[in-house]
């Protein structure tokens, strides 16, 4: 039996799992311990590694009637614990489907799911929902959605990935609109999660080590529009920029709308932003800059004009796609185009990505430290028009391919400078260090980030910009992205002190 007035939550959950006791699992463990007893009749813990907030959650759940174990090998010794099998296991998406770890648990339970399925499913049944996914540029067009929608009135909060998680929201029953920031990691978890309005950015070669193969990588991603025919006068956002996700709006091209079940929206085409889908290939809907340079969303047979993109707080024309998309959202559950214009315009660059940080003798200074991968470098590149910027990359090598960011430095920046754990082989991809006399790029190697950071002004004049967007992870100095983007402007505010 079905709980009236949710989404699909059962009165009766049975023997619960929770896998992992990171943000999400924290958040499961805070819903489920005041269900023990009525819809919960077991609940069990495999925490995973023994961290001192993991350490807090466990003495807690436990002190609660809940049985807990650290380590790999934990679902076996919670199954004796709690007499047989789970019915359900809420599983963190920082666990690979891979591991052993997972696996056991999977096996051990009658159904798996991530916390974002989890927490729609406990929804308010007339709660929205809409679920932003893509390799690159999901945290600013999550954030600029929540931002649109919450500007017009409506209840409506970022979640998932950034903000609360998803269940923390939902137990607050504070929020009609869910804008849920959703990796793959959990998205491979869900069965009926069916949003509102689902959006893919892009799909490039990110997080293989953790789905095992692309391929899996991006039908992981796809599971977003997986269920959006279920859901009455739902969108689908799909950018026609990304050559992936183009061959799927080829797809669903060839449908009917009957076939299909739900409106789409491509923005952009395989020129850019610029293109207009309609024109290119008939589509119904479309997202895309006008050749007077407005942002306009072509929406069930309506052209929404907004604004111009010289108007947007955020640089590039990645950002401008972001942008598209969010708009998209925003007029596919009925936001009026003037509120969505002026929000479009008020809305100011998030921390670590392309973020203004100061100037150091007339250089300005922009932390995209968030750019973890090449495709965000590569869009980053791009982001200052005329002016070539001085690029600093380097940090914990993913090992991919570096050829396009070898091809984008010399179209469009005026020196790199190379550094930390990534350096020799980022500097063999440059063909080692050069000079960049007569106009060309130049190379540039240093240790460290600040190093990295000192170097590059050095090669700088006034009026130059300098920007940290790094195509690797900050795993071989720093903690996180998050750190090494605090210390770069620390070091950028430092130097501007003294100069």
């Amino acid at each position: 039996m079905l709980i009236e007035g949710k989404k699909f939550a059962p009165e009766h959950l049975g023997r619960v799992l929770i896998l992992g006791l990171g943000k999400s699992g924290h958040a499961a463990l805070d819903y489920l311990l005041p269900l023990m007893g009525t819809r919960v009749s077991a609940l069990a813990v495999a925490a995973g590694g023994d961290t001192p907030a993991a350490r807090a959650d466990a003495e807690r759940a436990k002190a609660a009637g809940a049985a807990v174990e650290f380590g790999n090998d934990a679902v076996a010794p919670l199954m004796q614990a709690v007499g047989g099998s789970f019915d359900l296991c809420i599983a963190s998406p920082g666990i690979p489907e891979i591991s052993d770890f997972f696996q056991s648990a999977k096996a051990a339970s009658a159904e798996l799911i991530s916390e974002v399925e989890f927490a729609w499913r406990e929804s308010a049944e007339e709660s929205t929902w809409v679920a932003i996914t893509g390799t690159n540029g999901k945290t600013t067009t999550t954030s600029l959605a929540a931002h649109l929608l919450a500007d017009a009135g409506l209840a409506a909060h970022a979640v998932g990935n950034i903000g609360d998680a998803c269940i923390a929201r939902v137990a607050a029953g504070d929020t009609d609109v869910y804008v849920a920031e959703v990796s793959s990691f959990q998205l491979e978890s869900t069965s009926r999660f069916a949003p509102n309005v689902a959006v893919l950015l892009n799909i490039t070669p990110d997080h293989v080590e953790w789905h095992g193969t692309l391929e899996a990588y991006a039908q992981a991603k796809w599971k977003v529009a997986a269920n959006l025919a279920q859901t009455p006068n739902a969108t689908a956002v799909l950018c026609a920029t990304d050559d992936a996700v183009r061959a799927r709006i080829r797809e669903l091209r060839a449908m009917t709308q009957e076939e299909r079940g739900f409106d789409y929206v491509p923005v952009g085409t395989k020129d850019g932003i610029a293109g207009d889908m309609r024109a290119r290939c008939g589509s119904d809907n479309a997202a895309f800059v006008a050749s007077d340079g407005v942002l306009t969303v072509a929406l069930r047979g309506e052209d929404h004009r907004l604004c111009a993109e010289s108007e947007l707080q955020i640089k590039g024309a990645h950002n401008t796609e972001n942008a598209l998309v969010a708009a998209s959202c925003a007029l596919a559950l009925g936001v009026a185009d003037d509120r969505v214009a002026a929000s479009l315009r008020s809305f100011a660059p998030l921390e670590h990505r392309i973020e203004p940080c100061g100037s150091v003798s007339g250089v300005a200074c922009y932390n995209d430290s968030k750019a973890t991968n090449v495709d965000a470098t590569l869009k980053a590149f791009s982001a200052f028009g005329a002016t070539r910027p001085i690029v600093l990359l380097g940090g914990h090598d993913k090992g991919t391919d570096l050829a396009p960011l070898v091809r984008a430095a010399r179209e469009h920046a005026k020196a790199v400078v190379i550094f930390g754990e990534a350096r020799e082989r980022f500097l063999a991809a440059f063909g080692g260090e050069i000079s960049g006399e007569g106009g060309a790029l130049a190379v540039i190697a240093a240790n460290h980030m600040e190093d990295a950071l000192d170097a590059g002004l050095a090669a700088a004049v006034p009026g130059d910009v300098l920007l940290l967007s790094p195509a690797c992870s900050s795993f071989d100095e720093f903690t996180c992205y998050e750190q090494r983007g605090d210390i770069f402007k620390e070091l950028v505010a430092a130097r501007a002190a003294c100069a």
